[in-house]
């Protein structure tokens, strides 16, 4: 068995505070996960909508699981450069 594998529940994982490694900026804490279940895998994570707004739809963002860098004992540590960007384009 691989001495490196940790396991970790859903529940662990939305407990761990989002952390983007680009700008150290927090994002918040897992809100959903999508899954294929087929290739029973991981394929993103969904994180809550950064901005509140009264009229608007909010839109969640997703994370592709390739962005994940790591999992620590409370945070969840990604590369989300792509996603500081879509954010900023849809800000403007």
């Amino acid at each position: 068995m691989d001495e490196d594998l940790v396991l970790f529940s859903t529940n662990a994982i939305r407990s761990m505070e989002v952390i983007d490694i680009s700008t150290g900026s927090k994002l918040g804490y897992v809100k959903d996960f999508r899954v294929d279940v087929n290739e029973q895998r991981v394929i993103s994570l969904t994180l809550p909508s950064p901005t509140k707004s009264w009229f608007g739809k909010e839109e969640d963002i997703e994370v592709p699981w390739e962005k994940v860098i790591k999992l620590g004992v409370d945070v969840l540590l990604i590369d989300g450069s792509d996603i500081q960007r879509e954010l900023e384009q849809n800000r403007i």
